[in-house]
């Protein structure tokens, strides 16, 4: 792979970013290869597949994960219905940072589905409100998100502006007497949108071009909300958020203790992949000169040969579709997404050690990080928190990388 490392909106020194891809690749390449090599040897076994294509990785894995782990996603649903899970993340939320959420009824919506909150903080004060449209419905775009609505930010007549939020997924909505019940992956989901409308919703900064999540460096956005995620994958942390919808029981705990180990399955392949479109992603922008058309063939055939674990047939046009870093805003940062990961299971350690659902740490987290929008570097604030700076070590175990 080329030397020169490409340009990043956060790292003053340019070599940095690309420094901290490559250093991933190193560690997690070996162990990616085995479990490819596993994937083959379990196909071959069970399903005379002797010759794995890279599209035949996604349905091997999960017959082989579900046969490991015996845990069916759909069996999960009726152990998380929305109103436990929805308790249980606002109960998180109160523990971390002390803040309370209630609905608030007859607010006009754009559907009867969507529902209306505001945000309290430990003083009961009215400090930040949200959206939130849950459910899939003909005509509504697929996928989760969060917009700000409205920024927290001091008017020229000098009144204060709250923040307002929009919190968007595609569950599926109650039906035949049953509540929605989410999936494990739902709720990871719902957790992170969270994390980024706390990030939106809790800042302190009245300036609106960097309150909440206004001028946070593409490669810091996903931070808090990816950390949020951690709780959805602790085993007590878990058991606040599930029980059976009809019964109550809560999940078992040898199907808890499922549902972690089944988190890093082939981990080490999921993690580079990723790091493919980050590098491809560096050698397609950090040239100085202009593109000839034979670039991103050339950098494609690159990038099968040094990175990928998987075969990748030469026609491959996968980079056609990605659209991050072509028409999203992702141009020379795509890299954040992983950056990103590495500060959230960094801090997640800190929650970790000092308890879960510390007040103490869920307090510093807020006054260092959520509360201070974009009006500081991240990594001055991560810094602060972590008393130190960020290292990837607390990503690879998390994901049982190198062990």
């Amino acid at each position: 792979m080329p030397t020169t490392p490409c340009p990043t909106a956060w790292h003053k020194a340019r070599n940095k970013s690309w420094t901290f891809s490559t250093v991933l690749l190193d560690k997690a390449r070996a162990q990616a290869r085995k479990e490819w090599d596993e994937l083959q040897r379990y196909a071959a076994q069970t399903h005379g597949a002797n010759r794995l294509e890279a599209w035949d990785g996604a349905y091997y894995g999960e017959k082989l994960k579900t046969e490991r782990y015996s845990v069916n996603r759909e069996t999960l649903r009726p152990y998380f219905p929305e109103t436990k899970v929805l308790s249980g993340l606002f109960e998180t939320a109160q523990h971390l940072f002390g803040i309370s959420v209630r609905e608030r009824k007859g607010v006009q919506v754009w559907h009867d589905s969507v529902r209306f909150f505001d945000v309290f903080d430990g003083q009961n004060r009215h400090i930040a409100s949200f959206y939130l449209d849950m459910y899939a419905r003909e005509g509504k775009r697929g996928g989760a998100w969060m917009n700000g609505i409205t920024d927290r930010l001091t008017t020229a007549e000098g009144t204060l502006q709250k923040p307002v939020a929009v919190l968007v997924l595609n569950c599926s909505a109650p039906a035949a007497g049953k509540p929605s019940l989410l999936s494990h992956d739902e709720v990871t989901t719902l957790f992170h949108e969270f994390g980024h409308a706390l990030h939106h919703m809790l800042t302190r900064i009245d300036v609106g071009a960097v309150s909440g999540i206004n001028g946070v460096p593409w490669d810091a956005v996903e931070f808090p909300s990816q950390m949020l995620e951690g709780w959805t994958w602790d085993k007590d942390a878990l058991k606040r958020i599930a029980a059976h919808h009809e019964s109550g029981a809560p999940l078992p705990d040898d199907v808890l203790d499922k549902i972690v180990a089944a988190k890093n399955f082939q981990a080490a392949r999921a993690l580079v992949r990723q790091l493919e479109f980050a590098l491809l992603d560096f050698l397609l922008h950090w040239r100085d000169t202009p593109a000839d058309a034979g670039l991103l063939k050339r950098t494609l055939a690159r990038i099968r040969q040094d990175v990928s674990v998987s075969p990748e047939p030469e026609w491959t046009r996968r980079s056609h579709s990605f659209s991050h870093i072509f028409a999203g805003g992702y141009a020379a940062g795509y890299y954040g997404y992983l950056w990103s990961e590495v500060l959230a299971a960094d801090a997640f350690d800190r929650f970790a050690a000092d308890g879960l659902f510390n007040r103490t740490t869920g307090q510093a987290f807020l006054d260092t990080l959520l509360s201070q929008g974009g009006a500081k570097e991240p990594m001055a604030m991560f810094t602060e928190f972590m008393g130190r700076a960020p290292r990837s070590d607390a990503l690879l175990r998390q994901r049982g990388i190198g062990k």
